[in-house]
Order: C-alpha cells, then sequence, then structure tokens
C-alpha cells in the first residue's frame, strides 16, 4: 500500500495516522515509513504530491523502490 500526503511533521502526522486516527488509513496499520522526499515550500510540496497521486506519479515511486520492496 501507498500514501502519498504532504505533511509539515512527519513524525506527528505518522504518529496520527498509526493511532488509528485517520479513516482512509485507520483498517491498514501499521505503516512504516519508507520513503519521503522533502521540498522548500508549501506550493513545491503540494505540486510534488499531486503529480505522485497521478499514474505516472505511482510509476515513478515504485521504479525508485523496485530493489526495497523486492528484497
Amino acid at each position: 500500500m501507498f500514501y502519498v500526503g504532504y505533511t509539515k511533521d512527519i513524525e506527528n502526522r505518522m504518529f496520527y495516522h498509526n493511532s488509528g486516527k485517520v479513516t482512509s488509513t485507520k483498517n491498514r496499520r501499521p505503516l512504516i515509513l519508507i520513503y519521503y522526499e522533502l521540498c522548500l515550500n508549501q506550493k513545491d510540496a503540494t505540486h510534488r504530491e499531486k503529480y505522485l497521486k497521478t499514474s505516472w506519479g505511482k510509476r515513478y515511486i515504485k521504479t525508485r523502490l523496485k530493489n526495497y520492496l523486492t528484497g
């Protein structure tokens, strides 16, 4: 399962998701962070988030993590 989202505080966001307080990920716990990207401003981050949620973006993530995901 891939989750793509924007946040200013990644540790708090992961805690929030893993506490079961987010409906979309509540039944997929525990979540394990294996990849993240940092952006210098919110505009760039939200633009990147929108891209990563497209089919091209999902393909990019899967290709980038191929060795990790296949062991």
